[in-house]
């Protein structure tokens, strides 16, 4: 649970591994996911050359407005990186991604990236982007400060508490 505009929002999150053996699993995932984190290693190469795949994925599967996150993460390991932190911003600017760099393992820029990805979806709900009231977006409203029901397969997805009217 988190807080934007004095609101309480719920976050039902999963973590898809992004491992191959995984994609077809994943792939359901982004179906009534409003947000998405796009992580990649920034000490292996490899894990960048693969993102426009998966940002291809999300994309394809997903609703066209959903919120995606670009992270770079283990930026703890500085000194083994592979990947530049302009790399990163580049490809994100390309694709219309929010970036970021992190550390799972120090959590350093852990919670702001949930905050972040969180508060631009609140944003698009703000706007009439996301329809709250078309469970297709992942988005559910609940009332007087209770977050809606848990349930479904809603990804990285915002579940508004008393947040929209």
């Amino acid at each position: 649970m988190i807080t934007i505009d004095n609101k309480p929002i719920k976050l039902q999150i999963w973590d898809t591994a992004g491992q191959e053996s995984f994609r077809s699993i994943t792939r359901s995932y982004y179906r009534g996911a409003a947000g998405a984190l796009l992580v990649y290693d920034i000490t292996r190469r490899e894990t960048f050359n693969h993102l426009a795949s998966w940002l291809e994925d999300a994309r394809q599967h997903a609703n066209a407005n959903m919120t995606i996150m670009l992270i770079g993460n283990k930026c703890d390991l500085a000194h083994r990186r592979a990947v530049s932190t302009e790399e990163g911003e580049q490809f994100a600017k390309e694709h219309g991604l929010i970036f970021m760099e992190a550390s799972a393992k120090t959590a350093q820029n852990v919670e702001e990236a949930f905050i972040k990805t969180a508060a631009t979806i609140y944003k698009k709900i703000q706007d009439g982007v996301f329809d709250v009231s078309n469970e297709s977006y992942g988005i559910k409203v609940g009332y007087g400060g209770i977050p809606g029901p848990s349930g479904g397969r809603d990804g990285s997805s915002s579940q508004a508490g008393g947040c929209c009217s």
